[in-house]
């Protein structure tokens, strides 16, 4: 009788066990930190030429229009001339598209990494990184280190400047959505509200104009524009780098782009081999120092 007792309490335990492992097996699980996981990780690898780009076998790339030098040349994207549209392609071969599976594509700026899907699988545009950007897309690795700098008309009060404290009383003016404005804003805080423009060209027409003392551009750009673009103009200096890290463009992806950890390895791998440093000295070479605004 006991031992009867015994099995049939060992089948009720055993019966009970399974029971439960079922139910816990069922239950909605404790989910993984999202945020300890790196952005677009949720990919199937890196496969070249086999990624989850938004036209299968093909890499769509996207730019503003026009494409302004020494970034690209003649305002052609598609030509693999000028530095961003040469890194570009370095990154489309990384991936395992050749040039003639990129796909470009004319996206405005501030579309570029505005909130919202993309219709590209990564833009090119001088693009910096930031935190506040962050929020709305993803960013490979930079691929450029650069720093802001001033531009005015050869004899101006604004070309006289020679410290930051110099520029608070001039009109200065930069592109909507740029670091360049920020710079304004956040470094120089003139006494004049900043003069915001939709396109670099309107900036440079206002500067030739009189209608704004000096703008602000990236470095390369204020080279290229004072060289080709607007020779009675020169560059008055540069601003250093705000906190420790240097400022950098990336390319940007959809938020959480499974592509983000593709294209970040391919940027990474390009910066390590050699290849910006090259395609740098190649097509920004002229972008040599300025004096720094302290």
């Amino acid at each position: 009788m006991h031992s009867v007792a015994r099995t049939l309490r060992r089948a009720a335990v055993a019966t009970t066990a399974a029971l439960l492992a079922a139910a816990v097996g069922c239950a909605p699980q404790p989910e993984e930190d999202a945020a300890a996981k790196p952005s677009g990780s949720a990919g199937t690898g890196c496969a070249k030429g086999e990624l989850a780009t938004k036209t299968s076998g093909k890499l769509t790339i996207a730019t503003d229009e026009p494409a302004y030098e020494p970034w690209f040349k003649d305002d052609k994207p598609a030509n693999g001339k000028g530095f961003e549209s040469a890194v570009a392609y370095a990154v489309a071969q990384r991936l395992g598209y050749g040039k003639d599976a990129v796909v470009w594509q004319s996206v405005p700026f501030n579309k570029a990494f505005a909130p919202g899907e993309k219709t590209f699988d990564f833009d090119i545009n001088q693009v910096s990184i930031s935190d506040e950007r962050r929020k709305a897309v993803d960013f490979s690795s930079g691929y450029y280190d650069v720093r802001q700098a001033v531009i005015a008309l050869k004899g101006s009060k604004a070309a006289k400047a020679t410290s930051i404290a110099d520029l608070k009383d001039v009109k200065l003016g930069a592109q909507v959505g740029t670091t360049s404005l920020d710079y304004i804003n956040d470094v120089v805080k003139p006494k004049q509200a900043a003069a915001v423009y939709a396109k670099n060209d309107q900036a440079k027409s206002a500067l030739k104009n009189g209608q704004v003392d000096a703008i602000v551009t990236d470095l390369p750009t204020a080279f290229y524009i004072t060289a080709a673009e607007v020779t009675d103009a020169e560059i008055v200096g540069q601003f250093e780098n705000q906190g420790g890290a240097p400022e950098q463009f990336g390319l940007v992806l959809d938020k959480g782009s499974a592509l983000t950890p593709c294209v970040s390895g391919a940027v990474d791998t390009l910066r390590k081999d050699g290849t910006l440093a090259k395609l740098e000295q190649q097509w920004l070479s002229d972008a040599v120092d300025a004096p720094v605004l302290k």
